[in-house]
């Protein structure tokens, strides 16, 4: 029974040519690379407070959000380690060391006068964490903590320029920073009422037409007891 449960599995996933003409399994291209590392030592007391800091202040899910810049600020400085090893003159250095410092100035983690390689080895955690989408929205007021402006960009009322966000670790460039608003759709500008809103005001509706539909004599009747 599981020889036969496994056949149809592969049947289904590779196909028949496997099975009748007898080639070689196919390569599987499946994009599941890793987007964090747990970090070797789980109980460090330092690392532990740090962490838990990151995620009260910045209205972070849990610490797998932490980890996820660490191991993108770890291949960036990776790529800046490698390109320094290189002679300055190198065509390399040049081109693949001028596109990292714009990428980096461009979301706004370097400024204008620290566009070298040097700066990128001095990048923080926390320097990603102010460019993500609820901070920008709790700094510029919108939201009271930045709990709320995630519960906010979840729920589809912040849009960045022209462009609806619902991913609280959005990285807002530069270009955008002052293009983060509320969306004129949302019910928290008064446009429209929200689902809460909606279902109340249809339950006053009904009960309106219920009192309309019941005499005034029975009406007397079910309040007197009372």
């Amino acid at each position: 029974r599981q020889m036969c449960i496994r056949d149809r599995y592969q049947r289904r996933v590779h196909g028949d040519y496997y099975y009748t003409k007898g080639g070689n399994m196919p390569k599987n291209y499946v994009n599941c690379h890793k987007t964090w590392n747990a970090p070797k030592r789980p109980y460090e007391r330092e690392r532990l407070s740090q962490e838990l800091k990151y995620v009260g202040l910045y209205g972070l899910k849990n610490k797998k959000e932490v980890w996820r810049v660490q191991y993108m600020l770890a291949k960036i400085r990776k790529a800046a380690r490698e390109l320094l090893i290189l002679p300055e003159n190198d065509p390399r250095r040049l081109f693949e060391g001028e596109a990292l410092v714009n990428r980096m100035m461009r979301l706004g983690v370097l400024k204008e006068e620290e566009k070298r390689l040097d700066y990128v080895l001095g990048l923080t955690v926390p320097q990603f964490l102010e460019r993500r989408l609820a901070t920008k929205v709790f700094k510029a007021r919108t939201a009271k903590s930045p709990h709320e402006a995630r519960v906010m960009i979840y729920q589809r009322h912040i849009r960045v320029g022209k462009q609806n966000v619902n991913i609280p670790s959005f990285m807002v460039r530069v270009e955008n920073e002052n293009q983060v608003e509320l969306r004129s759709e949302s019910s928290l500008t008064g446009a429209k009422s929200g689902r809460t809103k909606k279902m109340k005001l249809k339950g006053k509706t009904k009960a309106e037409q219920k009192k309309e539909e019941v005499p005034e004599g029975d009406q007397e009747q079910i309040i007197t007891p009372y």
